[in-house]
C-alpha cells in the first residue's frame, strides 16, 4: 500500500472540486507556508490541512501512513536544522514541510491522476506536457511504495538497521521500475528515435 499519494475514491466535496482548481490552490499554499515566518500561521494552516483530511473523509489507515512517513522526515530535518540554526527555524522549517506534502498529499488523494493530466492538456495544448505530469506524479508514489515495502521486508528480516539491506533491494526494484516505464512508453510511440529511420519531412 502506497502511503503517499494514491487515489481514494469518494463522493466528498473535496473530490468533486475540479482537479485546476485544486491545483492552484497547493500553488499558492505551498508558495505561503515558504514566505511565512510564523510559528501560530504556520501552524494554523497544518490543522487547515488536517480539516481538509476529515472533510474528504480520509479513512484512518491513509492517515495514519501519512503521520509515519511524514514523522521520520520531521525527526530527521528537526535534528539537523535544530544543530545549524537553532530551534526556532527547526520548527518553522518542520511546520512547513508538514504543511506542504500533507496538502500534496490531500490532493492526490482525492483527485485523479487522468483528471490531472487532462487539465494540464488542456491548458497547456500539450499532450507530451500533460504525459509527463502524469508520469511524474505516478513516478513519485511508485518509488514510494517501493520504499516502504522493500523497509517492510528488511524489518521482518530484523535487518532494518542495514543500510545495505534497504538500499540494494530498493535501486534494483527502482531500476526494473524505470526498465518497465520504458518499454510502456516505447509501446505508446514516445523515446528516442531510430537512427536508422529516415528523418521526417517537417512540411508533411
Amino acid at each position: 500500500m502506497n502511503p503517499l499519494g494514491w487515489y481514494e475514491p469518494g463522493s466528498s466535496l473535496l473530490h468533486r472540486l475540479p482537479a485546476g482548481g485544486k491545483f492552484v490552490a497547493l500553488l499558492v499554499l505551498a508558495a505561503v507556508v515558504f514566505v511565512l515566518h510564523s510559528p501560530w500561521w504556520l501552524g494554523g494552516i497544518c490543522l487547515a490541512v488536517l480539516l481538509g483530511y476529515a472533510l474528504a473523509r480520509i479513512p484512518p489507515r491513509r492517515c495514519r501512513q501519512l503521520a509515519r512517513s511524514l514523522g521520520l522526515l520531521v525527526v530527521l530535518v528537526l535534528a539537523v536544522q535544530w544543530w545549524l540554526l537553532g530551534p526556532g527555524e527547526a520548527v518553522l522549517t518542520c511546520l512547513r514541510i508538514v504543511a506542504a506534502l500533507a496538502a500534496a498529499n490531500l490532493f492526490t488523494l482525492t483527485t485523479r491522476v487522468d483528471d490531472v493530466v487532462s487539465t494540464v492538456e488542456r491548458v497547456t495544448r500539450s499532450a507530451r506536457l500533460g504525459l509527463l505530469v502524469g508520469l511524474t506524479i505516478r513516478a513519485i508514489t511508485a518509488l514510494t511504495a517501493i520504499a516502504v515495502e522493500v523497509r517492510e521486508a528488511a524489518k521482518a528480516r530484523g535487518m532494518q538497521r542495514s543500510p545495505v539491506a534497504f538500499v540494494v533491494p530498493f535501486l534494483v526494484r527502482t531500476l526494473r521500475h524505470a526498465d518497465e516505464l520504458g518499454e510502456a512508453l516505447a509501446a505508446r510511440g514516445f523515446g528516442d528515435p531510430d537512427p536508422d529511420s529516415p528523418p521526417r519531412d517537417s512540411d508533411a
